[in-house]
């Protein structure tokens, strides 16, 4: 009988290492109970996800769940796109952006379950700079945060320290400016942000695409203008009430390539890990590239 693997980040949510124990039982007991033969694993490093991946694949498991936040949930994906295994999700990180728009429960426990049960369905994995993402990737202001989010260390992350990281980096970013060419326009803009989304919100309900949809084989590319720092910062509640393509400088428009460039090297993030590129960088869309194993909703 095929296995299922369920691959544990220790510490996302910014609980404690200690904790990955009782994360391990709680998995192993449910897929036991469930019939199936269970591999758990937890992750030591940064990219280790991505190794216990490829090995479960390889020893033919029918599933691979991802216990934990955006970061351990893209290693995982980006392993399995393009492939026959689905991957399932156990949220548990600092956002949960696309676990909350395939409404997967916040309960590790309901999540496994559901995992297990459900008919997995394809979705659309994004690129930029040869990276994969299966929520958002951003360069400006969010890969600003990003950055110094990952740089704060495993002790301190949670969403408190992204918050605060988020406050502090809005009186001290400087944006730079970018020149974005779509099939249709080439402009050039100084951008507080620019977001590809492959679903609608960053994560904690932050909507920064209200049209976005996983399986649309589109990708939603917000670009937000600076004008005025105030006004910008004026402008966050837009986020949490689905109005962001409202916001002064504010342009939302569907793609499935796009070349951004500038005249230094650019840093970005892939569902909030950082990462650094060229001075030009390429996003495209590969619809329905993953299979994700979620209940219909």
């Amino acid at each position: 009988m095929a296995s299922i693997a369920i691959i544990i980040n220790p510490i996302s949510g910014g609980v404690r290492p200690d904790a990955a124990r009782a994360r391990a039982e709680l998995a192993s007991a449910i897929v036991d109970r469930h019939g199936d033969p269970a591999e758990v694993f937890v992750t030591e490093r940064t990219g280790h996800a991505r190794e216990l991946t490829r090995a479960a694949v390889a020893r033919g498991a029918r599933l691979v769940m991802a216990w934990g936040g955006d970061g351990t949930i893209n290693e995982v994906a980006s392993t399995l796109a393009f492939g026959e295994v689905p991957l399932g999700i156990v949220p548990a990180g600092s956002g949960n952006g696309l676990a909350r728009q395939l409404g997967i429960s916040r309960q590790p426990g309901e999540a496994i379950r559901q995992a297990i049960a459900a008919e997995p369905r394809r979705i659309d994995v994004g690129e930029l700079g040869d990276r994969f993402f299966v929520n958002t990737a951003g360069l400006g202001f969010d890969a600003h945060v990003a950055r110094r989010f990952n740089e704060s260390g495993s002790g301190r992350r949670g969403l408190l320290t992204y918050s605060l990281i988020t406050a502090r980096s809005l009186m001290t970013y400087r944006p730079p400016e970018f020149v974005i060419a779509t099939a249709d326009s080439r402009v050039r803009v100084r951008a507080v942000i620019v977001t590809a989304a492959n679903s609608a919100e960053f994560g904690n309900g932050a909507c920064i695409a209200p049209g976005a949809r996983v399986d649309d084989g589109l990708l939603d590319l917000v670009v937000v203008e600076e004008r005025w720092r105030l006004q910008t910062i004026a402008s966050l509640p837009r986020l949490f009430n689905g109005t962001v393509g409202g916001a002064p400088g504010c342009s939302i428009r569907q793609v499935t390539r796009a070349t951004i460039e500038s005249e230094q090297p650019i840093s970005f993030h892939v569902d909030g890990e950082p990462a650094t590129g060229g001075t030009s960088l390429l996003l495209r869309i590969h619809p329905g590239a993953l299979y994700v194993s979620v209940k219909a909703g």
